[in-house]
């Protein structure tokens, strides 16, 4: 199988940290290119590519992954903290 087209509303919402809602009304507005198909929408990958959507996301995960070990390590201190009390 090739790669997915096409992101549906919602999956363009979280990549976005938007709520769905305004996604549809962006689509409404023509600010985001979409298609219909029957009763859904679906929004190109290459429009997200287009406006640097889907390679922002990549970093910020990456850029996530990287301070996930410092996070955790902070957590456990706090809980630690927090019991002694």
């Amino acid at each position: 199988m090739g790669q997915i087209a096409f992101y549906t509303p919602e999956q363009f919402a979280k990549v976005l940290q938007v709520s769905v809602r305004t996604v549809y009304n962006w689509i409404k507005k023509g600010e985001v290119e979409a298609k219909r198909f029957g009763r859904v929408y679906r929004i190109p990958i290459r429009f997200g590519k287009e406006a640097n959507v889907v390679d922002e996301f990549k970093l910020l995960e990456l850029e996530d992954k990287k301070n996930l070990g410092w996070i955790q390590k902070e957590l456990k201190k706090v809980r630690k903290e927090m019991w002694q009390k």
